[in-house]
C-alpha cells in the first residue's frame, strides 16, 4: 500500500529529530544534551519528542532494529547448501570488503564511537542490544531447524555465530577510534575473518544447512 500523507510527514518528522539529535549527541556528548535541547533545536514540543522516543538512548540507537534483525536476515536468505554460520560469513566479507558504513567502515565512525564510550547509559544499552540480537538469531535458528521449544542447541549455535558479527564489528569500532583508513582496516578484518572461521567446529560450519532445491 502507498504510503499516506500522514504517515509520510510522521515519518519525516521523527527522521528529522532523529538526525538533530545525532548531530547533538556528536558535538556535545551524551550526557550533556536534554531532550529539551532536542526538541528546541527541532523546532517541536518535548512532548513529540518523547511520543517518537520514550527514551534518550532510543534517539542514539534509532536505527537499531536493522542491526537486530540483521543475523536473521542473512540466515534466512542463506542459498541452498548453505549453512546459517557460512551465510553469515558469506554476509560479513562482503561488507566489510565493500568498506560498507553498515559495519562501521566510514569517516566519522570513531566520534560515534567516542559517544558511546563516554556514556555509561549508552554502554548499557549496546548491551541489551547484542543481547537482543543474540536471543533474535535463537528464534530464527529454532525456527529455520524446526528444533523443540526446550531444545538449547539453537541459542548455543547463536552465540557462535553471533561472536562473528560482534567481533568484527568490535575489531572494526576500535581500529577507527585509533584513526586508522577505513580501507586498511578492511584488508585487516577480511584476514580476521578467515581466522575466525578457522576455529569454527564442523558442528557449527555444517548447522542448518538449506536443502538444496
Amino acid at each position: 500500500m502507498a504510503e499516506g500523507l500522514r504517515e509520510r510527514k510522521k515519518r519525516e518528522t521523527r527522521q528529522r529529530i532523529s538526525d538533530i539529535a545525532t548531530g547533538l549527541f556528536l558535538e556535545h556528548g551524551f550526557v550533556t544534551v536534554t531532550m529539551v535541547d532536542v526538541a528546541e533545536a527541532a523546532d517541536v514540543s518535548v512532548n513529540t519528542v518523547y511520543n517518537y522516543f520514550p527514551a534518550k538512548e532510543d534517539l542514539f540507537f534509532d536505527r537499531s532494529k536493522g542491526v537486530i534483525d540483521r543475523l536473521s536476515r542473512w540466515v534466512r536468505g542463506r542459498g541452498p547448501g548453505e549453512s546459517a554460520a557460512a551465510a553469515v560469513l558469506r554476509e560479513l566479507r562482503e561488507e566489510v570488503e565493500a568498506v560498507s558504513p553498515r559495519v562501521g567502515l566510514m569517516a566519522g565512525y570513531d566520534r560515534f564511537m567516542r559517544v558511546i564510550h563516554d556514556a555509561p547509559a549508552l554502554r548499557s544499552r549496546l548491551w541489551s542490544l547484542q543481547q537482543e540480537v543474540h536471543d533474535h538469531l535463537a528464534d530464527t535458528l529454532r525456527e529455520e531447524t524446526g528444533a523443540a521449544p526446550g531444545d538449547p542447541l539453537p541459542g548455543l549455535m547463536a552465540g557462535q555465530i553471533g561472536w562473528l558479527h560482534q567481533t568484527v564489528m568490535s575489531a572494526v569500532g576500535r581500529e577507527m577510534v585509533a584513526g586508522r583508513d577505513p580501507a586498511e582496516v578492511s584488508r585487516e578484518v577480511l584476514v580476521l575473518l578467515d581466522g575466525m572461521e578457522d576455529l569454527l567446529s564442523e558442528k557449527v560450519l555444517n548447522y542448518a544447512v538449506r536443502a538444496a532445491e
